[in-house]
């Protein structure tokens, strides 16, 4: 496969059209995880990655699992939601904010419960060796996954410490919304800086253009699975309208209006970074996480390119680290 470039033109035009209008939050839906898992298993089937895809997908199974177990976690008190909302800061911010011990407790049971359903092997044996693993050990790897730091991550662990982490802020977005229902301070709205996370202050892992939302664009957080409107033909970085444009892969023969075409690189040539821009209408089962996932080409073919200097990825996928880590990590994951 190759990569193709197409220049966008008019950015000013298109970002800003009817933004006002559009819904800001779509927060986590309880089957959020079952949803990606079914997209896993779609992905998977001929995948030259389709044994990872495939665990993820059990990953994500025993996600959905642990979630309907309706498990309470502590919530934020009014203060906290009126300080973060003056404050122009997301109320639940991923690197600061107090993990209860019931993440660790949770964690810890969807492992034993991730480990009855797999096959006796490498991956079986990883969920039971990190659900023994003491407070300080998981403590430490959270905080080394959330700031970025790669230095002393085990990244053979990562993806599970990291499916403990999303299930604990959605349960934390989720529980918050549900109890401030009606409250005169809304607990989730617009912060400072858009290109975070709203709810937990993470970055996007990649943007969509949602079904019935005319084509906006929303940022899809990687950790608490929230999307907030983002306009388009804007740098998820630098916030930049110039120098983008996007690339996609295409296939040998040049036809590129199959599956992958519905996934494209959304590529600022001012700061020098990418974000996925993801298709819905042409593929209407993607799912940010798992789609991410499943183009991890696209990301190799734009950060290495055979005619230039490649970009740099903006957001990360949790479940898939590879490279080093910003330098300056973009807000809600400083070092």
């Amino acid at each position: 496969m190759t990569a193709t470039s197409q220049k966008i033109l008019s950015p000013e035009e298109i970002a800003v059209r009817a933004g006002e209008q559009l819904t800001f939050l779509h927060l986590p839906e309880p089957g959020v995880f079952a949803e990606r898992a079914l997209r896993l298993r779609a992905l998977a089937a001929g995948h030259a990655m389709g044994d990872f895809l495939r665990f993820v997908a059990e990953l994500a199974d025993a996600q959905h699992r642990a979630l309907s177990a309706r498990v309470a976690v502590p919530l934020p008190a009014f203060e906290q939601i009126d300080a973060a909302a003056r404050a122009g800061q997301p109320l639940l911010p991923a690197l600061h904010w107090p993990r209860a011990p019931v993440w660790r407790e949770s964690l810890r049971a969807m492992l034993t419960d991730l480990a009855s359903h797999l096959a006796e092997g490498p991956a079986r044996a990883a969920a039971r060796q990190l659900s023994a693993a003491s407070d300080e050990h998981l403590e430490t790897q959270a905080g080394r996954l959330l700031s970025g730091v790669m230095l002393g991550l085990d990244l053979a662990s990562a993806p599970l410490i990291a499916a403990g982490l999303q299930l604990h802020f959605v349960r934390l977005v989720q529980q918050t919304a549900a109890a401030q229902a009606g409250a005169p301070v809304a607990p989730f709205g617009r912060i400072d800086d858009p290109t975070a996370c709203p709810c937990c202050g993470s970055p996007p892992v990649a943007s969509v253009e949602r079904l019935g939302a005319e084509g906006a664009r929303y940022l899809a957080c990687g950790l608490c699975a929230t999307q907030w409107h983002y306009v388009r033909i804007k740098c998820t970085h630098c916030q930049s309208t110039k120098g983008i444009s996007l690339q996609s892969l295409v296939a040998a023969d040049g036809d590129d209006t199959g599956t992958a075409a519905a996934v494209q690189a959304e590529c600022c040539s001012e700061c020098g970074h990418y974000l996925k821009l993801m298709h819905p209408a042409r593929d209407n089962g993607l799912e940010p996480v798992a789609d991410d996932l499943a183009t991890l080409t696209l990301d190799l073919l734009v950060s290495n390119p055979d005619d230039g200097p490649g970009l740099q990825r903006h957001g990360v996928n949790l479940l898939l680290l590879f490279g080093e880590a910003d330098e300056a990590p973009p807000p809600g994951r400083g070092h």
